[in-house]
């Protein structure tokens, strides 16, 4: 074969973008490759596994789209079913877009995970300062109450995370925080269980007792935020037991996925995973990778190979020990430009022109390996 400048050019610049240790990830587009739906259609037959991605509302009829329609079956309508969208204030119900979204996902044989917690993305009376327990209290029961009796029994409607990120990476419960700008969470205000050991905050109970109640369909998730933290996952596992021994049904756990690259070296770090989803088998559990992006920063911004690499090894585990159980892996925004970080960190499967990226023939290739 004849080497030219070109070609040598070529092959010293995906070298330097790999470390030595790595498996490299073609950059050259492939010919017409299938979809990730279509693959996942033949190669889990069963309909066991899903795999699907996040977007929002406002990019509906663009290439936004485009991508998302031919690509996936399985929809997370970003915040569209959260309090601060559908109950912003008291008295207060904005369906219009959640209602898109189901419109859109019964036309195009898409099936959703509602994404509408009782968490740190509430409305902003919510998080202001000077609310009481009780009206917090009443807050919480007039959105989740409605929200249930809307969307229980909708073909399309699988999943409703019922509560997310509840806890700290620490194992602390996750609280309050002054002012209403920041990442916060106003709930735990409501108070705690004082009468059990594990001192939960109130309002998880209370969202699932609403859950069980008036949302006897779907399949009622707890989401969690971190980078698989024991501390935090200590406390999941006696979370979901509270619950049970107050005779109320958790059907799943999610886990959010937001890592930074090269999360999969970090020793143990694979290895908890597997641990995780083999303790949520055992206990009746259903696991769901359900925000799942890979963050390129700063010196680091173009090194989509080793990007492609955290993202295969990740999903990689998921599926190696799904074991027929129903699992999903959801991929957070098409393209990064979608995200409010998009200028400085870089997560997601397709560039800013759409195109896709080395993670995504990734993940095809993975998923075609498993036929």
């Amino acid at each position: 074969m004849k080497l030219t400048f070109k070609s040598i050019l070529f092959t010293l610049t995906i070298l330097a973008t790999c470390s030595d240790s790595e498996a490299v990830v073609s950059d050259e587009p492939k010919e017409n490759p299938q979809s990730i739906k279509e693959v996942v259609a033949e190669v889990f037959p069963e309909g066991n596994v899903f795999i699907g991605a996040a977007a929002q509302h406002k990019y509906f009829g663009t290439k936004v789209f485009e991508i998302f329609d031919r690509e996936f079956s399985y929809a997370t309508p970003g915040i569209m079913f959260k309090q601060s969208i559908i109950h912003p204030e008291p008295g207060k119900y904005n369906y219009e877009k959640a209602d898109d979204w189901v419109q859109h996902c019964r036309e195009n044989n898409q099936v959703i995970r509602m994404h509408a917690p009782i968490s740190p993305q509430c409305s902003r009376w919510a998080r202001t300062d000077s609310r009481t327990p009780e009206e917090l209290e009443t807050n919480l029961v007039e959105y989740m109450t409605a929200l249930c009796k809307r969307y229980n029994g909708i073909p399309e409607i699988l999943w409703l995370d019922v509560v997310n990120e509840t806890i700290e990476r620490s194992g602390e419960w996750f609280g309050p925080k002054p002012g209403t700008d920041q990442w916060e969470n106003p709930w735990p205000k409501i108070g705690y269980d004082e009468s059990h050991p594990l001192r939960p905050p109130l309002y998880i109970k209370k969202a699932f007792e609403i859950a069980n109640e008036f949302a006897p369909d779907l399949k009622l998730i707890i989401n969690q935020h971190g980078g698989l933290e024991k501390e935090s996952w200590v406390k999941m596992k006696q979370l979901v037991a509270y619950l049970r021994e107050n005779n109320l049904r958790v059907d799943g756990i999610g886990w959010q996925a937001h890592v930074d690259l090269g999360w999969e070296k970090i020793p143990g770090n694979l290895d908890y995973l597997k641990e995780i989803i083999l303790w949520c088998q055992s206990n009746n559990l259903e696991f769901h990778i359900t925000e799942f992006n890979v963050w390129l920063k700063g010196k680091d911004a173009r090194k989509h190979n080793e990007q492609a690499n955290t993202f295969k090894a990740i999903a990689k585990v998921l599926l190696d020990n799904q074991n027929s159980k129903i699992t999903s892996i959801n991929f957070w925004n098409i393209s990064n430009i979608e995200s409010d970080s998009f200028k400085e960190w870089d997560g997601s499967m397709w560039d800013a022109d759409y195109e896709p990226k080395p993670a995504y023939y990734a993940i095809l290739d993975l998923l075609k390996s498993y036929k």
